[in-house]
């Protein structure tokens, strides 16, 4: 017993730190380059035929439930477009948010992403860092860092998005940054949080804080644009 608990803790600690050594500083690499040229024609005509701009901002939402990675792009109208659904690879742990390191949780919340979190030079193909914790997860000593949005299809707190999607969805991300979007939103999910979703989880105990993400999510329905949603007294508030 003993033994094994050693392995098990080794083959932990080991995981870890290939995760925590995702978070390189981000430059351009052969990698993201490589990609960017297998994908961006076919991205290309896919947004025009959406009427949508190449390197027009972007944003992101998650779904845990459905294992769903929703990529929206800004249209003319400053309205946002579903411009293309993704299927999650794999993520690990369940539903609810993540609360301190080795919990193996994937985050829920609401994160910006800036062009520092995006490392091309990722472990797991290309991945984005979500930016846990936020200043929510700090307000109740939330602990973990380098939770990301990566290639591959293995998971200790991350989602895993395969590399063919991770490509499309990096370079989507990357060209909006180098237009000028000084950051993008990700909004992650336990499940649609429709009004009958959310109440058949009453009796769960993170029903709370999910009524706080409801808020964001019926925001974003109502209008179709990200809203601004700010902490305060340790809980999330739409602006």
């Amino acid at each position: 017993m003993r033994v094994t608990a050693a392995i098990t803790a080794l083959l932990i600690a080991v995981a870890l730190s290939a995760w925590h050594a995702d978070a390189a500083t981000p430059t351009e690499s052969s990698r993201s380059k490589a990609a960017a040229a297998r994908v961006t024609p076919e991205l290309q005509q896919a947004l025009a035929k959406k009427n949508l701009e190449w390197g027009a901002p972007v944003f992101i939402r998650i779904f845990k439930k459905s294992k769903e990675l929703e990529v929206w792009i800004r249209a003319a109208d400053r309205r946002y477009v579903l411009f293309k659904t993704y299927p999650i690879c794999t993520y690990s742990g369940g539903l609810g948010p993540k609360q301190k390191v080795g919990d193996w949780q994937a985050p829920e919340g609401f994160y910006r992403v800036a062009a520092t979190q995006m490392n091309p030079y990722s472990n797991y193909h290309l991945s984005f860092d979500l930016g846990y914790p936020n200043t929510y997860d700090h307000a109740w000593q939330r602990t973990g860092s380098a939770l990301m949005v990566h290639g591959n299809c293995v998971s200790i707190g991350c989602y895993a998005m395969g590399d063919e999607g991770i490509e499309e969805i990096y370079t989507l991300a990357d060209a909006a940054l180098r237009k000028g979007q000084s950051a993008f939103d990700v909004q992650v999910f336990p499940f649609r949080l429709t009004d009958e979703a959310l109440a058949s989880y009453k009796t769960n105990r993170w029903y709370n804080f999910w009524k706080e993400l409801k808020q964001g999510y019926d925001a974003f329905e109502k209008t179709r644009v990200p809203p601004v949603i700010v902490v305060r007294n340790k809980h999330y508030v739409v602006q």
